[in-house]
């Protein structure tokens, strides 16, 4: 067997599969505590999935906000080492958090009745609500996202005091603290709400797969794919973890996850440590923007616009699929420019093989898409998913251990049916099988080994969850600030205003916004702030409303590659053992040919499938679509090449700058811009190839593999 597929049969999915146990918790008797408080908190969020528990909305929100802060404070001075004194704060306030949930729970039909007219101790319950919420965020996630939530806090309380036109009427402190911490318009708002519905029950399912070796699939497929190629081992990173991106839920998660490998192999074939760790932050972060889950913000955004899921999809899977094509044409340009090229295909796992040992794991996340596209809620979605995806799980050990190949058949149908009896008979057929496969691991060989990787699955998941799940609490304050005074009115007037002059600039201004807003917030609190400031304001200027979304969701998430927070690329810095700055501005270059994307999009709608579009109605929508899929890689092709500084061989000054002008008159989507754009962009291939005829590509430094 070769080395490397040595080290896949090693790594990274055999680690992942003899991890069971509550390590990852602390081994002492608060980290066995905590590690079966996770695992009731993913059963509680499957039993309300499923409809076993049925509660009002309201109290479902408040236990799972209960959970997050049961968990945070406690885990995060566990893993900390603190001394007694924080380990007793962190008990009291995860204490408070949960009775907090408790009062919501008790007085659920009360705080109805008396809605607007909180009592004393309502606004008690209402400041602890607060208190805890804005102290997980800090202990979890660092001070950025508590300091921005804390000022449009501040502006409820203090705001009347501001110049125009920034003030507002005022709100006395019962009435803010009555808006924020009840009802559905502040901590429990819409965030909060999709958190505890959809967005826990796909990272379960993320946690599920990855438990039971996709990630070994993924990237054993990439590396028969393309591992042989010029720059393999960079190509392999922008596919396995585009793949991964399909089940994951966070791109700093992708990165610690699929950089183990990738960083490392990236490195052995001579590339730089920093561009190696760019790459893995850029394809990660890329894997935010790619169905089916998209970082949870899919669900998320659907809710807020009032739209069906697969609109949101079908919105996003081309910018996705370019997003990735100029990752992949950029570490092929590198790879060129440094003659880096890839291993024999006698030293690469075979994907085929790869997709004959682990096919099966393939099936709950093919049932998924298939359901999400023909119209099921993400939540019935979801719960098949994963009750498919555990059925899976318990029933190969069960079937592992029959005497004969008929009998398994048998078993597999039988499963199956029982599976496909959800759409007639709802979760019972489903949850009585898995009590049955349950009873049946304990008796197999292997069968409680299988039992501990569920169990630990769901201990894994909730953990994952934290920090989404916190976020969404914390930034629904500021959706409670943008309904309570408007004040996102006042920003979008300011953008508006710009446009009347200049769209370009308007979108250039959003940008930055999205950017700057998004230094060291998840995916999920950055689409939020930067959907509800920027959004409307580019709806205003006749941006269509699905295209306006993902244009600064699609910036919120490049503002975890640039500097100076960039947490993809300081997540990246460990494993390749190189600045976390070096690596972003490498990141940067990545995915500078990604950046052109929005904007084009945002001119001609026809690349995320919209309607509309002056482009459109000229030639009609499909030959639109056609036409702005080959202009993106048109200009995706000539930015990569100008920024990178090679194509058949190194490019002299004046070729990249004549491939970024025409580059950039390709995305202005001016009058005329176009055929200037094509014009130049002929010239320049046309220029480059007679200077290097008769010569085949070289590349411009030799660099020998580690």
């Amino acid at each position: 067997m070769t080395n490397i597929q040595q080290g896949q049969a090693e790594s990274p999915a055999a680690p992942e599969l003899l991890e069971t146990g509550h390590g990852e918790f602390g081994t002492d008797q608060m980290g066995r505590i905590l590690f079966w408080i996770a695992v009731a908190f993913s059963a509680y969020q499957i039993a309300t999935a499923a409809h076993v528990l049925n509660l009002p909305s309201q109290v479902q929100r408040a236990y799972h906000v209960g959970f997050l802060m049961l968990l945070v404070f406690p885990l995060v001075v566990q893993a900390r080492d603190k001394g007694r004194a924080l380990k007793a704060l962190a008990w009291a306030l995860a204490a408070a958090g949960v009775a907090v949930a408790l009062y919501q729970h008790i007085e659920y039909k009360p705080l109805l009745l008396r809605a607007g007219d909180p009592l004393p101790l309502d606004i008690v319950f209402g400041v602890v609500a607060l208190v805890t919420v804005f102290a997980a965020a800090y202990v979890l996630m660092g001070p950025a996202l508590p300091i921005i939530s804390g000022a449009f806090l501040a502006y409820c309380l203090f705001g009347e005091y501001l110049p125009a036109p920034l003030n507002h009427r005022g709100y006395d402190f019962a009435q803010v603290i009555d808006h924020m911490a009840y009802g559905t318009e502040g901590i429990y708002g819409i965030p909060i709400y999709v958190s505890a519905t959809y967005i826990f029950l796909f990272i379960l399912f993320g946690s599920f797969l990855e438990r039971a070796g996709m990630i070994r699939l993924f990237t054993d497929v990439s590396l028969g794919l393309v591992g042989h190629a010029r720059g393999g081992a960079a190509k392999v990173s922008v596919i396995s973890s585009g793949l991964m991106g399909t089940i994951s839920g966070s791109g700093v998660a992708n990165v610690v996850t699929t950089g183990q490998f990738t960083i490392p192999l990236m490195k052995r074939f001579g590339y730089r440590a920093a561009f190696a760790g760019g790459v893995e932050s850029t394809a990660s972060m890329g894997g935010q923007i790619m169905p089916p889950v998209m970082g949870a913000v899919a669900f998320i955004m659907a809710e807020t616009l009032g739209i069906e899921y697969y609109e949101v999809v079908k919105a996003a899977i081309i910018p996705a699929l370019l997003y990735f094509a100029s990752a992949f044409w950029m570490v092929h340009l590198e790879a060129g420019k440094y003659g880096l090229f890839g291993l024999p295909r006698s030293e690469l796992p075979s994907p085929r093989a790869a997709l004959r040992r682990g096919w099966y794991l393939i099936l709950p996340l093919a049932v998924l898409v298939y359901l999400l596209f023909t119209g099921y809620t993400p939540l019935f979605a979801g719960t098949i998913g994963l009750s498919l995806t555990v059925l899976l799980i318990l029933g190969g050990s069960v079937a592992l251990g029959l005497p004969s190949q008929v009998l398994r058949i048998i078993f597999w149908v039988g499963l199956g049916v029982v599976a496909a009896s959800f759409f007639r008979f709802g979760i019972q057929p489903i949850l009585i099988a898995a009590v049955l496969l349950i009873l049946a691991n304990v008796f197999v060989d292997g069968g409680r080994r299988t039992l501990a990787l569920c169990r630990d699955s769901l201990a894994e998941g909730a953990k994952t969850a934290l920090p989404v799940g916190v976020a969404c609490a914390v930034v629904g304050i500021i959706i409670g600030t943008m309904t309570l005074t408007g004040v996102a009115n006042t920003f979008g007037q300011f953008i508006v205003s710009v446009g009347e002059t200049s769209l370009f600039l308007s979108l250039v201004l959003t940008m930055i916004t999205c950017i700057v807003l998004g230094m060291g917030i998840p995916t999920i609190p950055n689409y939020i702030i930067t959907s509800t400031i920027a959004g409307p304001a580019l709806l205003e200027l006749g941006v269509p409303l699905i295209v306006s979304h993902m244009f600064v969701f699609y910036f919120g998430i490049l503002a975890d590659l640039t500097p100076p927070v960039a947490l993809a690329c300081f997540a990246a810095g460990p494993i390749a053992k190189e600045s976390g700055l070096k690596i972003s501005m490498e990141a940067i270059k990545v995915a500078a040919a990604g950046f052109v994307i929005p904007f084009m999009a945002v001119y001609t709608p026809a690349l995320m499938l919209q309607d509309g579009g002056p482009l459109a109605e000229a030639i009609g929508y499909y030959p639109a679509v056609a036409y702005i899929v080959f202009k993106t890689l048109v200009a995706i092709a000539l930015w990569g090449a100008a920024v990178i500084g090679f194509l058949r061989a190194r490019l002299a000054i004046w070729e990249r700058l004549l491939a970024a002008v025409a580059a950039f008159t390709l995305v202005a989507a001016l009058p005329i811009t176009d055929e200037i754009g094509f014009a130049l962009a002929a010239l320049f291939a046309g220029v480059h190839w007679y200077r290097t005829r008769g010569r085949a590509a070289e590349p411009a430094v030799e660099r020998t593999p580690e």
